[in-house]
């Protein structure tokens, strides 16, 4: 009994993590408004039936969807930001390598780039309460994990950085490693360079730290 009810979980879960990927496929190549359920579960290989078991609705698989993947990318940021800050021995080589893996590794995260372009494109049309739950998810559980290593250093005296300047600090870094590049490639849609990307990277790091050099 015990090893059929494990059987039971397994597939449940398979199925959920199944309908979560076609979600996001769909999603993001057809944004809230115009992805229809029926799509999403031939997507996923499952029928409706089973979607509206797991998820009630189109509104909270959507809602799922979105923080399932801006978690799953954070996740991996926080690793970057923890492999590279936890021990600094050379702060500006540091950041630069911390930069250029974060930039390197976008391409991992295509299906979560397009489904985070569909939500600027929607945003007036979807829950507000999605949006804000996706910022702390994501983006800002990210910014965060910044702030505290720069906070960190601060206090070794490798950055002019404390509590009050965190904050500002971790934002500025984001946006100059990575704000130009997003931007300019419309989160992912529009390729661009690796040299074009690496110079951005390397005039990044150097603004940050005239700014907030220790």
């Amino acid at each position: 009994m015990a090893e059929q009810a494990a059987g039971v979980r397994r597939g449940t879960l398979e199925k959920r993590q199944a309908l979560l990927r076609g979600a996001r496929t769909v999603f993001g190549r057809e944004g809230y408004s115009r992805a229809g359920i029926d799509e999403i579960a031939d997507e996923a290989g499952v029928s409706t039936r089973t979607l509206y078991n797991h998820f009630g609705g189109k509104e909270n698989l959507f809602r799922e969807t979105l923080l399932d993947s801006a978690a799953a990318v954070t996740r991996a940021q926080v690793a970057l930001i923890e492999r590279h800050l936890g021990k600094v021995t050379d702060i500006e080589a540091d950041l630069r390598a911390l930069a250029q893996e974060w930039m390197g590794r976008r391409g991992e995260h295509v299906d979560h780039m397009l489904l985070v372009r569909q939500v600027i494109a929607e945003g007036p049309h979807l829950p507000g309460d999605v949006i804000q739950e996706w910022q702390g998810t994501g983006p800002r559980a990210v910014r965060e994990a910044v702030r505290a290593a720069f906070v960190r250093l601060g206090g070794q005296g490798l950055l002019a950085v404390d509590e009050d300047n965190s904050a500002e600090a971790a934002r500025y870094f984001i946006l100059l490693i990575a704000g130009s590049v997003t931007v300019d490639t419309f989160f992912g849609a529009v390729p661009m360079a690796a040299a074009e990307i690496d110079a951005r990277v390397e005039s990044g790091v150097r603004a940050f730290l005239k700014l907030f050099a220790g």
